[in-house]
């Protein structure tokens, strides 16, 4: 059972860049026909899609967050890393990654579940 875990800062500042690593077990991240994502829970809202790279590499990502945001991997250390630039505090949330498999990433870019999550990391915003 392939086990994802976030990591990162709880608190950033304003105006920085968040940057959180997931750390896969049991699992390769190059493992064909999976996608690997990064998800999003503000406060009292439902959860948003944030990007995705690929088995190959390949990524895409939310065209509401595109700008500031980039995915990238680690084939060594079997980890995929989510940088998020110029965080404003409506940027607070829990943020999850997961293994979506092909068939299940429609669902998870309209804001649901599909695959395996970690259990979610809090990251605030705030001077």
């Amino acid at each position: 059972q392939v086990q994802l875990q976030e990591s990162g800062p709880g608190l950033v500042e304003p105006s920085q860049t968040l940057s959180l690593t997931c750390t896969v077990s049991d699992g390769s991240i190059t493992t064909k026909n999976y996608f690997w994502g990064w998800i999003r829970q503000p406060p009292g809202k439902g959860l948003e899609w944030i990007g995705f790279i690929s088995y190959s590499g390949t990524t895409s990502y939310s065209p509401s967050l595109e700008s500031r945001t980039s995915i990238s991997r680690d084939t060594f250390k079997n980890q995929f890393i989510l940088q998020l630039s110029s965080v404003t505090p409506e940027d607070t949330a829990v943020y999850y990654c997961a293994r979506v498999p092909t068939g299940g990433l429609s669902a998870v870019i309209r804001g649901g579940r599909s695959g395996s999550w970690g259990q979610g990391t809090q990251v605030t915003v705030s001077s």
